[in-house]
């Protein structure tokens, strides 16, 4: 369009708020990653355990009108409690790492790949925002598959039973909810780490594997070297990000906890993971490249 035709005109449309713009970026990435059938699949499966187990509680409290078509002894012995809630936690974060495999690598890597990033900061968004709107991604995804139907079961258990069992596992539901913020964070600043130092995509996924395998190797190797394989003094898992998140469940859910630190101490260490983490990726973004 040549200048002198005049016939530009400044849009005029409705402007996103500051607060929420970095939701735009999450928009697009959550279209794009939904065109995956396969994707779409494995995402329906991981609905698979919390709909057995939703169906599990629903039989666990009726007892009287089943009793005659299961065995009521098995449904006895079956207790929802802090463990029941351990096992889900446990089931769907296992679940959100494999998803978080396949979603993770590519969410910054094309961006740098083909150039992009100076594209979006040339627009009203800064780094922050655009990290956040990529993290949302994995946020959205992950809760959707861990915490949310995690709390429909615990609403579903509470309002089946008929004396005090909310009032008494309060701390299950929050414990479940502050637990999977905790994994989902974790996975998504690993997943965009590797995803801005790494273009190649199964190479990122790789790596992604090998913090985790690794890590409990190490935490191995240390554990035999410097604290004689002793219980409580396995320290060693302090290089173990798989083993320092289910300490930090079992701490907020009130389960036995593995081998490995004290609570304070998995917090203290996941805490310093991210951090670190957050910095190599503040390290990468930049919308200019200087070549020495």
């Amino acid at each position: 369009m040549a200048v002198y035709d005049r016939t530009y005109r400044r849009y005029q449309g409705p402007v996103t708020s500051q607060t929420w713009r970095f939701l735009v970026v999450s928009h697009y990435v959550l279209k794009d990653v939904f065109k995956s059938k396969l994707l779409v699949f494995f995402y329906a499966l991981c609905f698979v355990y919390p709909l057995v187990l939703g169906v599990s509680i629903y039989l666990r409290n009726n007892l009287d009108r089943l009793g005659q078509i299961l065995p009521q002894e098995a449904l006895e012995q079956f207790q929802v409690d802090a463990g029941t809630f351990a096992g889900f936690l446990y089931s769907q974060g296992f679940l959100a790492f494999f998803l978080t495999v396949v979603i993770g690598p590519r969410l910054i890597s094309r961006d740098l790949a083909n150039n992009g990033l100076p594209l979006y900061l040339s627009r009203p968004i800064s780094r922050a925002q655009y990290v956040l709107g990529k993290l949302s991604v994995i946020f959205i995804l992950l809760s959707g598959i861990t915490w949310v139907p995690g709390l429909m079961l615990f609403a579903l258990q509470s309002a089946l039973d008929k004396g005090d069992w909310m009032t008494r596992h309060l701390r299950v539901a929050a414990g479940m909810t502050l637990g999977s913020w905790v994994w989902i964070l974790l996975l998504a600043v690993i997943a965009l780490a590797l995803s801005a130092w790494v273009k190649w995509r199964p190479v990122a996924a790789f790596l992604m594997f090998m913090i985790f395998a690794s890590g409990s190797f190490f935490a191995l190797i240390l554990n035999l070297l410097f604290f004689g394989g002793a219980r409580e003094r396995a320290w060693g898992y302090l290089v173990d990000p798989g083993r320092l998140i289910v300490i930090v469940w079992s701490g907020l859910l009130g389960t036995e906890p593995p081998d490995g630190p004290p609570v304070a101490l998995a917090w203290i260490a996941l805490a310093a993971m991210t951090a670190f983490l957050l910095w190599v990726l503040n390290r990468k973004l930049r919308a200019y490249e200087v070549v020495t």
